[in-house]
């Protein structure tokens, strides 16, 4: 059964953690994937007893498997999980019936996501086009299927139709920002009440809340769920001073990660992992696209590692 909506953009408002999916050469290892979430799950620091957040997304490098490998990762995923946890499942939109069929093939396994998150879409659309495809997509798959739905936004042009989505569309039911600082006060105006608006660059997150937003996905937290825990445990109490230090000492993994356009959001996080020697999660030998970083990086990284290993 669906959760409330009123309890689900409240399990929202947290850390939403996004494993890199692991591999043995060009194939998913399923095995280590489990471990992973299995780490997740039984290393919640989040306070007041509250749900862990995972999500099958970008990071984990969705956009480089077939559908029937995404299938099978959410099945593993959400029966792993069980009802002990929150599952998001991020889909591409291109083309946008194989992305429905995606769904509804997903609502259709034992343990479905309980959120949907829209990828930025590539090729070639407008703000109109937009808002009328999703507003029909939205209308379609969230009455045949229950899916609701969250829109990545990473186009600025889009904003007013996006704002309007979220306010005309009952399966729309928030935001996650993928551009920038400016973007967070005009999406939490615009939306208002309409849907949760998160932040989705990362752990470096003091500032949107500040700003408003309610929550934010971490790529990390499959190495360092602690620190991403205690940022949102921080920024829900309102002591940003807490959320602006632990920040700062992840910084240096995420100025990585995210530096010359997000180059390395993936394979960082795969050598951070295996430099920091812990035996109770699995990094695997890198993905498509993305190999293990060069020398000279991960130089840098082992330093890093051994600094946040007390937030593992």
């Amino acid at each position: 059964m669906a959760l409330d909506l009123s309890l689900l953009l409240e399990a929202l408002n947290s850390v939403t953690a996004i494993p890199i999916i692991p591999f043995k050469g060009d194939k998913i290892d399923y095995t280590g994937h489990a471990k992973n979430v299995d780490y997740l799950m039984r290393n919640n620091y989040l306070d007041e007893g509250r749900q862990r957040v995972i999500a099958i997304a970008g990071t984990s490098l969705i956009h480089h498997i077939s559908e029937t490998e995404q299938l099978r990762l959410i099945d593993k995923t959400g029966q792993q999980i069980g009802d002990d946890g929150i599952l998001m499942s991020g889909i591409v939109p291109n083309p946008i019936r194989q992305a429905g069929q995606l769904i509804e093939a997903q609502a259709e396994l034992r343990r479905p996501p309980d959120v949907y998150l829209l990828m930025p879409l590539s090729g070639v659309s407008s703000p109109e086009g937009i808002y009328q495809e999703y507003m029909k997509f939205g209308e379609r798959y969230g009455t045949a299927c229950g899916a609701r739905f969250l829109y990545y936004f990473r186009q600025k042009r889009d904003m007013a139709a996006v704002i309007r989505l979220l306010n005309d569309s009952p399966h729309f039911v928030g935001v996650k920002i993928g551009m920038g600082e400016e973007d967070v006060a005009p999406l939490v105006e615009g939306v208002g009440d309409s849907g949760i608006v998160m932040w989705g660059i990362g752990d470096r997150c003091t500032r949107p809340a500040e700003l408003g937003t309610k929550g934010h996905t971490s790529g990390i937290a499959v190495a360092f769920a602690r620190a991403s825990d205690e940022i949102n445990n921080a920024q829900r109490r309102g002591d940003y001073e807490t959320s602006a230090r632990i920040e700062a000492d992840i910084a240096p993994l995420e100025d990585i990660r995210f530096m010359n356009e997000r180059v390395y959001n993936y394979s960082a996080v795969i050598e951070a992992m295996i430099l920091s020697g812990f035996d109770d999660i699995a990094a695997g030998t890198g993905g498509p696209f993305n190999p293990r970083v060069p020398s000279e990086i991960q130089e840098q990284l082992r330093g890093i590692a051994q600094d946040l290993k007390r937030y593992h």
